[in-house]
């Protein structure tokens, strides 16, 4: 795709000029281009094939110290560009001026591309496996290859980009028996190829374990999540950690660093070189870099980015990421590792003599304050070490800092859910409650 940016790249020179010979101290620019190619079934049918290209390019500048940007998509005149950044600028207070240093770096590319062929040949085999075992099951169904390239330069000398090319797959088994519907989802995300066969078996195995209905356990019994859950305990530890919360003292973690936070046998870092979501610098230009947040339990490092590690008088960490375009660099996370343990899924079903585990849920997260109370989609009731069977109208309420201060065992079956390697994990301190 790289051979395609001659003249978006001309473009980034050109705002950056324009910005300097228009009076800016400093200027920055940050363009994004991404060719996607998604592969719909419905209905356990091939539906449809898309192309989907997109660009954009965000010019930040500023202009006797107060911040402007001003963003665009697909053509633009540089000078109206630079006229609207200025323009804005005029209407924000003056700040520090937050740039990455000179350096130019050229990243290696990553990822491989997959032909819209291969795309549709494992969709019909993951759909082919499910319905080998019910007939009556309909799928729907997304593949896609999608291709990024990602450049920013800045009036200090910066110039670095690099092309990600990530492959996606979603399946979502619908299965309607009277008056009881049940729907089972899962995905992946990987870079080089995709396994309709393991998605295909997470499916049927969850489809099967749901064949009977049964009331679910009341009161407070251990609570498994499985790795596609457990995001929601992860979303709290994510946001207690961030450089900013601290600012603000939003965070309950603020004045704990070097403390025990979490249960011992906790561990959590962020690898750069890892998996599907790896990126070499952020959306400052700083390099990314292994660090440990959390280690045995102990809180070891908040993430940052130029702007809040300056306030904090940590630095950054690397970790400035834009939400948008249209938005200023904020702390972020990415290729999040949470240190898995050794026994799989079904051992940590055996391991429990009464509990419940959860494979989906309605509604969000925690948030900062880690209590929540969401609704099970999907969940099972655990007895005598085995899955006995679905459990409905069922809630699950707690509080994460709690539950994870009561942290039973990580499992060894980590995968990625979203940007966060995860396994299963059982907590302690949850309560349930549902009808019978």
């Amino acid at each position: 795709m790289r051979s395609d940016n001659s003249q978006q790249e001309t473009l980034a020179e050109q705002l950056l000029e324009l910005a300097m010979q228009s009076g800016a101290e400093a200027a920055e620019v940050f363009q994004s281009q991404s060719l996607s190619r998604p592969v719909f079934f419905e209905a356990n049918r091939l539906k449809q094939l898309e192309s989907s290209e997109s660009e954009g390019i965000s010019l930040r500048l500023w202009l006797s110290g107060r911040p402007g940007l001003a963003v665009a998509y697909g053509a633009v005149e540089p000078q109206m560009l630079v006229d609207r950044a200025i323009a804005l600028s005029q209407m924000n207070e003056p700040e520090t001026i937050e740039l990455a240093p000179s350096t130019q770096t050229n990243y290696p590319d990553l990822g491989e591309a997959m032909s819209v062929e291969q795309l549709v040949e494992w969709g019909k085999e993951a759909i082919a496996l499910i319905r080998q075992s019910y007939p009556e099951i309909l799928c729907t169904a997304e593949w896609e290859c999608d291709v990024e390239f990602t450049r920013l330069i800045n009036s200090q000398g910066l110039d670095c980009g690099y092309t990600d090319t990530t492959l996606s797959c979603y399946l979502s088994a619908e299965w309607v028996r009277g008056e009881d519907f049940l729907s089972v989802s899962d995905g992946q995300t990987q870079r080089g190829s995709l396994d309709p066969v393991s998605l295909a078996e997470q499916i049927i195995q969850r489809v099967e374990w749901a064949r009977n209905n049964v009331s679910p356990p009341i009161g407070k019994v251990p609570v498994l999540f499985t790795s596609k859950a457990a995001d929601m305990l992860w979303g709290t530890v994510q946001a207690a950690m961030s450089g900013k919360q601290v600012i603000e003292r939003t965070s309950p973690w603020s004045d704990r660093l070097g403390e025990p936070v979490i249960s011992p046998h906790f561990t959590l870092s962020q690898q750069p070189d890892v998996g599907p979501y790896s990126c070499p610098f952020d959306d400052e230009g700083t390099p990314t870099q292994p660090i440990t947040f959390i280690k045995d339990g102990v809180l070891q490092l908040f993430y940052t980015d130029r702007t809040i590690g300056r306030a904090l008088g940590s630095g950054t960490t690397g970790n400035g990421f834009r939400p948008g375009l249209g938005s200023y660099p904020t702390p972020g996370l990415f290729n999040l590792i949470v240190q898995p343990g050794r026994r799989s899924l079904s051992e940590l079903i055996t391991s429990l003599d009464r509990g419940i585990m959860v494979d989906q849920m309605l509604g969000g997260g925690a948030g900062i304050s880690g209590e929540f109370s969401v609704n099970i989609d999907l969940g099972y009731r655990i007895e005598r070490g085995e899955v006995v069977g679905r459990v409905k109208d069922t809630m699950v309420a707690g509080n994460v800092y709690t539950a994870l201060k009561n942290l039973v065992e990580l499992g060894g079956d980590a995968e990625w859910n979203g940007s966060c390697y995860t396994p299963s994990v059982i907590v302690a301190g949850l309560s349930t409650t549902g009808r019978n």
